[in-house]
């Protein structure tokens, strides 16, 4: 729960998010839909704009990055388009009586040229976001989701898509083609397929807006984040810093043109080390309001104006499709299924979180006493004495904990587990062109067959132009229509860079980040369905998040410990004392983790809840927290104006739950394990790829979750591992096992 996830498809507004599964993961593989005019016309551009040319080279191609230029997205955007509403009207047009091949196969092999210019556009967007790129994702935003409208309001298309959802012989289908017309059917018409021309026009315009306002959104918090910054002057200033973070800001205000300063940057990756160890005060204080208040600060890049616009649009999109509120809408196609659902779900845990709050608290305040800190413990406190309670409760400190986890031996663990849980082998690949000179790739191979799985690039460090946090892409999906296709999937994260030739020191939590990343890269690669769009992570919201956070409990299993966790500088395996202390505090600081993300989770849901109120976000987000008995030490751990999971698109808007919901599968699915041979138990592992991560979106998550556990999850672990008492769940209506969702 403690990273970004970003997938390919989130990245762009909602309305394009829902034409993208017309077109993911077609590659040079797929039978030519394209009508000859169309093809000429992308032919033609092909030779001047790389973006638009099928991808070559080994492993079923692979994306140019060598020749993109930022003066190509447009034209190559544009052209894309134009091709593809070409395939789609054909299809449309087509005097044929619909059935599933020609008309959802059709469709599943329309769209290749966009899909590859997207790719390219969705890695820049992340990755690459200079000012020049800037004035075209504000150009083309509004652009694209007026492209998705014109897909899913086209009248005759849907028309066939309905006449083979309806016909009597569906039922002679596979269930992966009765899924896949489920699928097609169920999002045309949340998209707006039956609405008549009137409010077709006005949902169109309402998805373009929107898309112009996610791109503002985006961009001013990632103005904030790269401009701001606490520059230290002075040795004083950096009191209590251990050596590694000291290194770290001395190469960030390198970067940052500061030579013989130190630099922390507005990112989390490096205010929280700053938060946790600084002993001074004032700086912290800074620090923190410098990273609460992004998009907050007034002036060109305040999102406060935007936000308000957001949830206004969002709740006349909501009643315009026939929905209470944004948050049904959304809610509908989830495990979840309605708003009331996962409230129940975050308040059984919220009393809990709450009260362990308060006795976190109590313990710093008295250890601050004791220090002879006369103070009363602020947000800017809250990490830096949780330290010094931990390491006098559990003799733990993370100092001494960072200088066994190095990144590159953290990588070659999680490829270890992939090989045990998996059979996957990774070897490094030099020859394949790359977007920036850090990221590195991978062939990914089964261990037992040799075959080739995929490509797994890997994009671990910070720069300025890429979003903050942690995240995996497609940049292929894997599928079999005509021939198979295997997965190209990346992940990026923003560790700090250190000097070179040193090895690059994190700390336990962005471990566990590592590994969840990593859980949604292995999601992706072990795909085993035919249609790329039911392929790997394309799954329900709030089961996307299960895989990747199942994967965080193989960090602390003795197997990586001992082999990957070594010392940077003796190369000694991490001490089973230090091991120990480490299981000891494993729900040590649980309330603030856990609050922090709760506050907003439901800060989220309650936003999309409140319909068309015109909403300020700041006096709501107080007055919410308020009401909800937030404790003054915590804040958000997204607050409003930068919360980009819900405003940067409507990817996890009304879905933060998510990955608490998902987390409830989590904690019970890893005691199948431990019921059973422990971590790396063969058949176990077995029943987990074959019903979890091969299985994409071909069968319902609930009956895949039932067909690998034997039974619906239990909230009951849950609360175990945060170390909550199960006792507070006594008061709750209903579990909240996930719901099923019939393919009709």
């Amino acid at each position: 729960m403690r990273t970004l996830i970003t997938r390919r498809y989130s990245l762009l507004p909602f309305a394009t998010a829902i034409a993208l599964f017309l077109t993911t993961g077609c590659t040079s593989s797929k039978t030519q839909t394209t009508p000859p005019e169309a093809a000429v016309a992308v032919g033609t551009q092909t030779q001047q704009n790389p973006l638009l040319a099928p991808w070559t080279g080994p492993y079923g191609g692979v994306p140019a990055f060598d020749k993109v230029q930022v003066s190509y997205f447009k034209p190559a955007l544009e052209a894309a388009m134009e091709q593809n509403l070409a395939e789609v009207e054909a299809i449309a047009a087509n005097p044929e009586a619909p059935t599933f091949e020609n008309t959802l196969a059709a469709m599943e092999r329309a769209g290749e040229t966009l899909d590859r210019v997207r790719t390219y556009y969705g890695i820049w967007s992340s990755n690459m976001n200079g000012p020049e790129f800037q004035v075209v994702e504000r150009e083309m935003a509004p652009k694209l989701a007026a492209f998705s409208d014109k897909i899913t309001q086209n009248e005759a298309l849907f028309k066939r898509i309905e006449a083979v959802y309806n016909s009597p012989e569906k039922a002679k289908l596979t269930p992966e083609e009765q899924r896949l017309a489920w699928l097609y059917y169920t999002n045309f018409v949340r998209a707006g397929a039956k609405l008549d021309a009137n409010a077709k026009a006005r949902l169109s315009e309402i998805n373009q807006q929107l898309a112009g306002l996610f791109t503002r959104f985006s961009q001013n918090v990632l103005a904030d984040e790269g401009e701001q910054m606490l520059v230290l002057e002075k040795e004083e200033d950096l009191a209590g810093l251990p050596q590694s973070v000291r290194e770290a800001a001395a190469a960030a205000a390198k970067a940052k043109d500061k030579p013989g300063a130190w630099v922390i940057t507005n990112t989390r990756s490096s205010v929280d080390p700053f938060l946790t160890y600084s002993d001074r005060r004032d700086l912290r204080e800074k620090v923190w309001r410098m990273f609460v208040n992004r998009g907050d600060n007034g002036g060109e890049h305040d999102n406060n104006a935007i936000i308000t616009e957001i949830l206004q649009l969002r709740a006349e999109r909501a009643k315009l499709l026939g929905y209470e509120t944004h948050a049904h809408w959304r809610l509908e196609n989830t495990m979840a299924k309605t708003p009331e659902r996962t409230m129940e779900l975050m308040e059984a845990v919220w009393k809990p979180a709450v009260a362990r709050v308060k006795e976190e608290v109590a313990d710093m305040q008295a250890l601050a006493k004791k220090e002879g800190a006369n103070i009363k413990i602020e947000p800017w406190d809250y990490r830096y004495y949780a330290e010094k309670v931990r390491k006098a409760r559990y003799n733990l400190d993370q100092n001494e904990v960072k200088e066994y986890l190095q990144l590159e031996k953290l990588r070659e663990g999680m490829f270890w587990v992939a090989g045990e849980l998996f059979d996957f082998s990774f070897a490094p690949v030099t020859n394949l062109p790359v977007f920036h000179p850090d990221v590195r790739v991978w062939e990914v191979t089964n261990k037992t067959t040799g075959k080739h799985v995929g490509l797994w690039y890997f994009d671990p460090y910070a720069r300025t132009g890429k979003r903050s946090g942690a995240w995996m892409n497609f940049y292929r999906r894997q599928e079999k229509m005509d021939k198979p296709v295997t997965a190209i999937v990346s992940n990026n994260s923003n560790f700090v860079k250190g000097n070179p030739g040193e090895p690059v020191l994190i700390s336990w939590d962005d471990a566990r980040t590592l590994f969840h990343e990593f859980g949604h890269a292995l999601h992706g690669l072990s795909s085993d369905v035919t249609y790329p769009s039911l392929s790997g992570t394309a799954v329900a919201r709030d089961y996307v998040e299960f895989p990747s956070q199942l994967l965080e409990h193989w960090l602390s299993t003795p197997e990586v410990l001992q082999q990957f966790a070594v010392h940077y500088k003796t190369g000694q395996p991490i001490p089973q004392a230090l091991v120990d202390r480490i299981e000891r505090a494993s729900t040590f600081n649980e309330g603030f983790a856990t609050t922090e993300f709760l506050s907003s989770a439901l800060i989220d849901m309650k936003l999309h809840l409140a319909g068309d109120q015109k909403i300020n976000p700041d006096d709501f987000e107080r007055e919410t927290l308020a009401a909800l008995g937030m404790p003054s030490e915590i804040v958000m751990r997204h607050r409003t104006p930068q919360f980009m999971h819900i405003f940067s698109s409507d990817s996890y808007s009304a879905g933060y739950y998510s990955y608490l919901w998902s987390d409830v599968l989590t904690a019970d699915a890893y005691n199948a394990f431990t019921e059973a041979g422990g971590p790396y138990d063969k058949s176990v592992a077995q029943r987990l790829r074959q019903h979890i991560f091969s299985v994409g979106n071909t069968i319902d998550p609930a009956e895949g979750y039932r067909a690998f556990r034997g039974r619906d999850p239990q909230i009951e672990a849950l609360m175990r591992k945060r170390g909550f008492p199960v006792k507070e769940l006594k008061n709750t209506k209903k579990k909240p096992a996930p719901a099923k969702v019939k393919v009709k």
